[in-house]
């Protein structure tokens, strides 16, 4: 039995209390209304002159004002109508080559045909 207790295990230390990191609740009422207002409102910020307001789950610019964002939409619309006849074009494309390789084939295979029939036209005129 040791002399002053095993010095291995010592006391478990009580857990502190969590202190609350914000200051807003020494504010009084008015303070606060001040400070954050009744309505917060979507997340606005001015980067470059420009301000950008958080909606709908994307930045939207707000200082160029509505002519401009509706310039946006329409280009965006534009870029998807491009891409889309883009696509039907590369389709095409890719339809057309296939096309053309199919006839090749067949162009070779009737020319190759046409070979084997006058090897054995020569064969049978040399038999004779």
């Amino acid at each position: 039995m040791p002399l002053f207790g095993n010095i291995f295990s010592p006391k478990k230390t009580p857990p502190r209390k969590s202190a609350s990191l914000s200051s807003l609740h020494t504010l009084d009422r008015s303070t606060r209304e001040i400070e954050l207002g009744l309505e917060y409102g979507p997340p606005v910020m001015n980067i470059g002159g420009q301000s950008w307001k958080f909606e709908d789950g994307q930045w939207t610019t707000e200082s160029s004002g509505n002519a401009s964002s509706r310039e946006m939409q329409r280009l965006k619309k534009r870029n998807a109508q491009l891409e889309e006849e883009n696509n039907v074009l590369k389709l095409k494309i890719e339809i057309l080559l296939d096309m053309l390789t199919e006839t090749t084939v067949e162009y070779h295979l009737m020319e190759k045909e046409v070979e084997d029939v006058k090897t054995q036209h020569r064969k049978k005129k040399g038999q004779i």
